[in-house]
């Protein structure tokens, strides 16, 4: 039910606008608790959660670092803390999201749409690699910008094409799931000959 709320730019951003209503504070994942008790996959994919605190550890730890890795992202925790930590770093008039970079891989099905929905909400610019972080064999790729690099601006939702030539970027070995043909940002003339070869 989320994903398919993810994938609908006007119903999407309109929970988004009645999550802001009710909590105004975007420094850490709303969804921690609630999804590690209730969703986690513990047992089968010995799946747990980074602490608030280890998270706020770590995004100090890797300093100014503009492009953030993160394998097993789970719904976000450990990118939102150096989200945050970035922007703070910054005066508003000078933070662009177009500044920094976030590549999150994770594999369940289940945290997913939450990961998304932090990443999309909170303006962010981000690879999203569904799959195994080790066999390589992938989902989905899901590309998130913020479309007018306004801080204050939620950012667009975009499914990366099964071409060749994100194979050969993303070290995909086999893709697990038919390609979904999703595009929300603007795409510059020069690539729609590209997109279309895809």
């Amino acid at each position: 039910m989320l994903m398919e709320i993810m994938f609908d730019k006007k119903k999407r951003e309109k929970i988004f606008c009645d999550c802001l209503e009710y909590e105004h504070d975007l420094s850490f994942d709303w969804f921690h608790i609630y999804f590690q008790e209730e969703y986690a996959e513990r047992k089968t994919k010995k799946q747990d959660f980074t602490p608030n605190s280890l998270s706020k550890l770590l995004a100090e730890l890797t300093g100014d670092a503009h492009n953030v890795h993160d394998t097993a992202s789970g719904t976000g925790g450990l990118v939102i803390q150096k989200w945050n930590q970035q922007r703070l770093l910054v005066h508003p008039a000078q933070y662009y999201p177009s500044n920094y970079f976030y590549q999150c891989e994770e594999l369940s099905d289940r945290s997913i749409p939450f990961l998304l929905f932090n990443l999309l909400i909170r303006g962010m610019n981000a690879i999203v690699i569904h799959g195994d972080a080790l066999s390589r064999e992938i989902k989905q790729i899901y590309f998130i910008q913020n479309d007018e690099d306004d801080f204050m601006k939620f950012s667009s939702l975009n499914v990366m094409p099964h071409s060749e030539m994100c194979e050969k970027e993303f070290h995909v070995r086999k893709w697990l799931e038919p390609e979904i043909k999703h595009i929300e940002s603007p795409v510059p003339d020069f690539l729609k000959e590209v997109i279309k070869g895809a």
